[in-house]
């Protein structure tokens, strides 16, 4: 248990998803001071894998514009956890099916990580996605209309990745969790 207390916090920003405010903090010697925070809903990313006849694994992954970098990211399909009440698993089942038209027989929980908590309380579930079969996708805004759909062989992803060419903390980490459990033999195709 942290010795670190919160004291206060005002809103200083509604926006469509997240808010901003200004919290208040005590330290354990009683120093008094002030932090901005990102209020968020969370995400999910899945991490969808298909398997060829010989057993060979690849990744769905998208690339889409990100206004924040002002330039497209290369990432697992992912979504805000904004339905309020939808568990988790469901949120990844629909962004799966909205972004690139798939479903999965199985979505098992990979981890949970918290991208910025230097600056926010969000937090990502990653899934993995098997058994995956194509549907209809509905994608959501102009970024998604245009964003590419991109199939690749699960060992290239995990190679850019290291390469520092997947630079997307969600992907990253997915990616990399998803290739040990497939090296560890903890999945069937």
């Amino acid at each position: 248990m942290s010795e670190f207390r919160r004291v206060g916090e005002r809103t200083v920003h509604q926006g469509h998803i997240w808010s901003v405010s200004v919290a208040q903090f005590e330290s354990p010697a009683g120093e008094t001071f002030e932090r901005d925070i990102v209020r968020s809903p969370g995400a999910v990313g899945v991490v969808p894998l298909l398997f060829d006849p010989e057993g060979v694994a690849s990744v769905v992954l998208v690339e889409q514009y990100r206004p924040a970098l002002e330039r497209e990211v290369l990432e697992v399909p992912a979504g805000m956890r904004d339905v309020v009440g939808e568990a988790p698993e469901e949120t990844a089942r629909r962004e799966l099916a909205e972004e690139v038209g798939l479903s999965a027989r199985s979505i098992d929980p990979l981890t949970v990580i918290v991208p910025s908590p230097g600056m926010s309380d969000a937090t990502t579930h990653l899934f993995l996605a098997t058994g995956c079969e194509p549907v209809p996708d509905s994608r959501q805004g102009p970024e998604e209309q245009e964003m590419r759909v991109v199939h690749i062989p699960l060992s290239e992803a995990v190679d850019l990745v290291r390469a520092g060419s997947i630079v997307d903390a969600k992907s990253a980490v997915g990616l990399l969790l998803a290739a040990d459990r497939l090296h560890r033999g903890d999945l069937t195709h």
